[in-house]
């Protein structure tokens, strides 16, 4: 009996954990919108992912332009992948997520940050380092929060 109180409690502690670890914006069904992170790097310009060339890393499918970009992500995603898990970052910055437009965004010390909008990119640009450290303020807590 007490085993099954035990089991029964464990389930009900981690049941929740999958929603909370969730800190990839998978909005459109991949991270990006399935735009390939390693492009935004190599080409300078978004690119659209093949959805035959992909990967899963944080519970997100990763989509690629190439197998070489694939490669290059498998070998170091910490470095591709966009801050804030791919999250507006001028909303992460005012402690809020809000899904990105793929085109609306900026590579500032060798970081990959993403915007809702052009528009919302130009006042982010405005002061690029206080967003940016407002957003790794904020960022813990809203990358644990549900998602629905």
């Amino acid at each position: 009996m007490q085993r099954r109180s035990i089991l029964l409690a464990m389930t009900a502690i981690l049941a929740p954990l999958p929603a909370l670890a969730q800190a990839i914006n998978t909005a459109g069904g991949a991270a990006i919108q399935g735009f390939d992170p390693v492009a935004y790097f190599t080409r300078g310009a978004p690119t659209r992912g093949n959805p035959a060339i992909t990967t899963q890393w944080r519970g997100a499918e990763w989509r690629f332009a190439s197998e070489a970009n694939r490669a290059a992500f498998l070998a170091e995603p910490e470095r591709y992948a966009p801050a804030f898990g791919g999250f507006c970052a001028y909303a992460v910055s005012e402690g809020y997520t809000a899904s990105i437009d793929p085109r609306a965004w900026r590579i500032v010390d060798g970081r990959l940050y993403l915007n809702y909008s052009v528009g919302i990119q130009r006042t982010w640009e405005q002061d690029i380092p206080g967003r940016i450290s407002r957003g790794n303020g904020n960022w813990e807590r809203l990358s644990q929060a549900p998602r629905g």
